[in-house]
Order: structure tokens, then C-alpha cells, then sequence
């Protein structure tokens, strides 16, 4: 899995990409569990490259099981670099606000 985050951050800067829209179901079953580390280790790559990520999906059954994966996600929302939304209108909402 980290693997492949390297394989997209690689394209991105090949695209000149700065902002990539993840789909959930890309993702590994194992990514959104934080003892893995992965979404942790793999977030921090996309920010230290200066690469804005928003993971668009239904995560709500993992956000129920989880309280430490709710309290990441809302305090990952609270920034600008990654995002964890439910689909891609609150993209285009957060972007459109930050436009204004």
C-alpha cells in the first residue's frame, strides 16, 4: 500500500498535479484502521511533497467503529492539505469556499 502511494505521488508530480481526489474504494481494507500507520505515513508523504489529497467515500462504518479515526478525520478536515469528505460536492464546497 505505501507502495502505491509513492507509485501516486510519482504521477502527480509527472501531471504537475496539485491536488488528487482519492476514491475510498482505491483504498486498502486496511488503510483507515490507525494502528496500521498507513493512512497516517502516506497523508504525512502527500503533504510533505506540497500534493493536496481528498479521500472521497463512505466511511461512515469505520468512523462507528472508531473513535480515534473520527476525531482524525475531523481534525484533518480542519486543514487545507487532506481531506476526508463523503463525496465529491463537499470537494467542490470546501474548494468554492476557500475561493471566496
Amino acid at each position: 500500500m505505501e507502495a502505491d502511494g509513492n507509485d501516486v505521488i510519482g504521477e502527480a508530480f509527472s501531471a504537475d498535479a496539485q491536488f488528487i481526489v482519492i476514491p475510498v474504494e482505491r483504498l486498502g481494507p486496511d488503510f483507515l484502521r490507525l494502528e496500521t500507520r498507513l493512512a497516517g505515513t502516506i497523508l504525512q508523504k502527500f503533504v510533505n511533497y506540497h500534493l493536496r489529497c481528498a479521500i472521497v467515500g463512505d466511511i461512515s462504518a469505520e468512523l462507528d467503529a472508531s473513535k480515534a479515526l473520527r476525531d482524525f478525520v475531523r481534525e484533518t478536515n480542519k486543514g487545507r492539505a487532506i481531506w476526508l469528505v463523503e463525496s465529491l460536492e463537499d470537494v467542490r464546497e470546501k474548494l468554492a469556499r476557500e475561493a471566496a
